[in-house]
């Protein structure tokens, strides 16, 4: 057997482990640990790590969860996320939280975390302010007191007080799986054919239930085999894949994608495994971790629909990203009704038509579960860049 299969299968196993089982088994592992949920996209893992907590990306049901309960709770023309992490919620596969954390990405995720205090009122749960304004004197010292404010909350509710050089372990352990995803998706850009980007979502996503040194281990193995097990390049279309950084789409459609004749080489999936461009580290001598933390949102943030980008500088990243990668076109894949990815596409489009890089558009929704349209759009979109985008 291939030393690549039983890694991919561990990994996808993790990444859909929706009743938390890992989790569960990390906190009776040792006496007082806690577990955070955060919804996407971005969380102070770091914080967490050092607080004793680990850090638990909440990424919904997908197509794995019959919603029955969630409906009832959020009206039909917002996203499909809320009503599937409601749903786990009241079924109880979040029980091995001992709270929430929901940043300030659109109104929806706002609306939950009211929603997630009605519905559990004797839960920690915590609505997590991130900046818009990027002045270091005013954005940059709110945020750095939101996030004192937050390890206020967590020592109240048990977790341990961390010191300075707690937050210094746990920035450099988070650095050190940065530097990993940055290594897979540098092979996935070199050779997509020996990192395909369903293998690449699975390991990536797996993180969100894995301690940062496993995920970290996960990541070195896959690589290591990867190098190992060369596979054979095909004549497909390097495509990008921008929209889904929150409402994750179903595996089955990235599949459909890559059986579409597409390498996916760049994607927005599962955004707050990588929002941090590089490291936060090394931080300055005497430098205050928060205050670093802080400081590389400011500085390192990834170019998304929910952070403040200057006027007329929207899509000049996701060009650059374009011809880094070596992106033949983009897909835009939105889930429906998400307001700020779709707010956001006719500006990345006009950027993308000034730089002349061809690009298509569809949406989905989480549990979505037919794919032939988006097969039969997603290969015609393939086809075309590789007939006539040389001409």
């Amino acid at each position: 057997m291939s030393a690549i299969e039983p890694l991919v299968a561990r990994a996808e196993e993790l990444a859909y482990d929706l009743d938390l089982a890992h989790v569960r088994a990390w906190k009776a592992a040792a006496p007082r640990r806690l577990a955070i949920g955060y919804l996407p996209v971005w969380a102070p893992r770091e914080l967490f790590w050092a607080c004793g907590a680990l850090p638990v990306a909440i990424l919904g049901g997908g197509d794995r969860l019959e919603i029955i309960k969630g409906d009832a709770c959020f009206q039909s023309y917002v996203c499909h996320l809320p009503r599937s992490v409601v749903e786990l919620g009241l079924s109880g596969r979040l029980d091995a939280l001992d709270g929430m954390v929901f940043p300030s990405i659109c109104d929806v995720i706002r609306n939950l975390s009211g929603m997630w205090r009605m519905l559990f009122p004797k839960k920690f749960a915590r609505y997590l302010d991130l900046p818009q304004n990027f002045d270091p004197e005013l954005g940059g010292a709110f945020f750095a007191g939101e996030l004192r404010r937050l390890r206020d909350d967590l020592i109240k509710l048990g977790a341990r007080p961390p010191s300075d050089d707690d937050l210094r372990r746990a920035v450099a352990l988070y650095d050190e799986n940065r530097k990993l995803h940055d290594a897979l998706f540098a092979l996935r850009r070199a050779q997509p054919w020996n990192a395909p980007t369903s293998e690449v979502y699975v390991l990536v996503r797996a993180g969100a239930v894995l301690p940062p040194d496993e995920h970290s281990e996960l990541l070195r193995a896959y690589l290591a085999a990867a190098e190992a097990e060369p596979r054979p390049p095909r004549d497909n279309a390097r495509v990008a894949v921008v929209g889904a950084f929150c409402e994750q789409p179903p595996l089955d459609l990235i599949k459909t994608l890559e059986q579409a004749g597409c390498y996916v080489v760049h994607d927005d999936f599962v955004l707050g495994a990588r929002f941090i461009k590089g490291t936060i580290g090394p931080l300055a001598a005497g430098e205050d971790p928060l205050d670093g933390i802080a400081r590389a949102f400011l500085e390192k943030s990834m170019a998304h629909a929910s952070v403040w980008t200057a006027r007329g500088g929207k899509g000049d990243e996701l060009v650059e990203t374009v011809q880094r990668c070596g992106a033949e076109g983009v897909l835009f894949a939105s889930p429906s009704f998400c307001d700020p990815a779709l707010l956001d596409q006719p500006m990345l489009q006009r950027a993308l038509d000034r730089a002349h890089v061809p690009h298509t558009n569809f949406k989905y929704s989480e549990n979505s579960g037919q794919f032939q349209g988006i097969r039969e759009q997603a290969g015609t979109f393939a086809d075309a860049i590789k007939l006539w985008s040389e001409a």
